[in-house]
């Protein structure tokens, strides 16, 4: 096996363990009211974070599968670190928008931000079926 494909693999398996990670995680936070500036702070934080960990960890496997020679899971990793910065750049500020509602005590942003915090757990899981099946299937 070659070295690119052992940095493949290396790469494939921390997005796998970045994506579920941040899927495990952000579940919990669900427990919060989302009704405190500080509630919408910190998942904030956590999906920002998150999505920066998904950019660099899907940028790395899609260069990683080209050396590799494996251009199908290539793109399809490149299609994963562009979604990240899609969603980094659309729910970010949408998280920030609500957080500030919350904090001038405008309590119809908390169901929004409950709703947009949910959409977020449900993209990153379609992601993480997406990465396995992927795997499986471009693996033969």
């Amino acid at each position: 096996m070659s070295a690119a494909m052992f940095a493949a693999l290396f790469f494939t398996v921390a997005l796998l363990v970045t994506t579920a990670y941040f899927i495990m995680g952000s579940i919990p936070l669900l427990v919060l009211k989302h009704d405190t500036p500080l509630d919408a702070r910190f998942v904030r934080g956590f999906f920002n974070i998150y999505y920066r960990a998904a950019f660099v960890t899907a940028a790395a496997t899609a260069v990683s599968f080209a050396f590799a020679g494996r251009p199908g899971l290539a793109v399809g990793a490149a299609a994963l670190a562009l979604i990240a910065i899609a969603l980094r750049k659309k729910v970010i500020p949408k998280m920030d928008a609500l957080g500030e509602q919350i904090q001038s005590n405008y309590m119809d942003a908390i169901p929004g931000f409950r709703r947009t915090h949910i959409t977020a757990i449900l993209i990153n899981l379609a992601q993480l079926v997406a990465i396995v099946w992927s795997l499986i299937a471009l693996s033969r």
